[in-house]
């Protein structure tokens, strides 16, 4: 069997799928779009495998009258997309998202036009211009690894 995890951008809320993961779909709607606070929603549908959640849980908001959204309640992280016909996760809150590579857009008629065109945009490493923003070279991320931890924050028992 297969076993992916992931979690919150903290590390409050952490997750394991176990089981096939087949459905990796992007989602244009625009419920989607302001759930993620972005231009698309990559999600991927837990349906035929098991999801426990193995720290924490994410707090819920009902988006619709069948759906639910779960997000993190510390750090606000998208985690969850919760309809009658199943749980999807963010594709981006697994520990490898590019495993999970996306096999389907959903509410097209939501996708903003400029979004096809995405690859064509030119593209930099976050240090090529380390001028316009020094602090970079300095940067230390708090975020929680891209692996389960016994404990998080550092120093805490969990």
């Amino acid at each position: 069997m297969t076993t992916y995890a992931g979690g919150c951008q903290c590390g409050a809320v952490r997750f394991r799928v176990t089981g096939a993961l087949k459905d990796s779909s992007i989602c244009h709607c625009r419920m989607c779009q302001k759930a993620f606070g972005a231009y698309y929603a990559p999600l991927v549908s837990t349906r035929g495998a098991t999801l426990e959640w193995t720290r924490g849980e994410p707090k819920r908001f009902r988006s619709s009258n069948y759906v639910e959204r779960g997000f993190c309640g510390d750090c606000g992280t998208p985690l969850t997309y919760e309809a009658p016909d199943g749980i999807a996760l963010a594709a981006g809150a697994f520990d490898d998202p590019a495993a999970l590579p996306p096999v389907v857009q959903y509410g097209i008629e939501g996708r903003l036009p400029f979004t096809e065109t995405l690859p064509t945009l030119p593209a930099h490493h976050t240090l090529d211009d380390i001028d316009a923003a020094p602090f970079l070279s300095d940067l230390v991320s708090y975020q929680h690894p891209d692996h389960d931890t016994e404990a998080w924050p550092p120093g805490e028992r969990g």
